[in-house]
């Protein structure tokens, strides 16, 4: 800040509290609620806001958003042909958010929904990607 304005601003803060301008203020005497960006790096959070507040998403917040929109789309298929396809996009959506990651493979989410298919469609027979009934 300017220097002579941090004191001009400060004054008028003083006056306002001396004439109660802060007294019944919504929350008062309660501790601040965490912001969202309180684990970003101090350095970054004013960036991140910006971004936020242009709506972007980074790429593993999307891709996350966007394969429990395909879990949530996949519970409500009825066919197996259907299924099947969902699954392969499903699995997609899984393969790339590993391969974004930069960490260890054992943090990966794992492709595990194959079976869960083929336990709702049918118990006895077997599912193939050749058998799209």
């Amino acid at each position: 800040m300017i220097p002579g304005f941090e004191k001009i601003v400060e004054e008028r803060i003083r006056m306002a509290q001396r004439k109660g301008e802060f007294d019944d203020l919504p929350g008062a005497g309660k501790p601040l609620a965490p912001s969202d960006d309180a684990l970003a790096p101090q350095e970054l959070r004013l960036a991140y806001k910006m971004l936020k507040n242009a709506g972007y998403v980074p790429p593993v917040v999307e891709l996350k958003k966007e394969i429990v929109d395909t879990e949530a789309l996949l519970e409500q298929v009825e066919s197996a042909s259907e299924a099947y396809g969902i699954l392969k996009k499903l699995n997609f959506l899984v393969m790339k958010l590993n391969t974004l990651r930069k960490g260890s493979a054992e943090f990966d989410v794992p492709q595990q929904y194959y079976d869960k298919i083929v336990q709702r469609f049918d118990k006895k027979a077997t599912f193939s990607p050749d058998n799209k009934s």
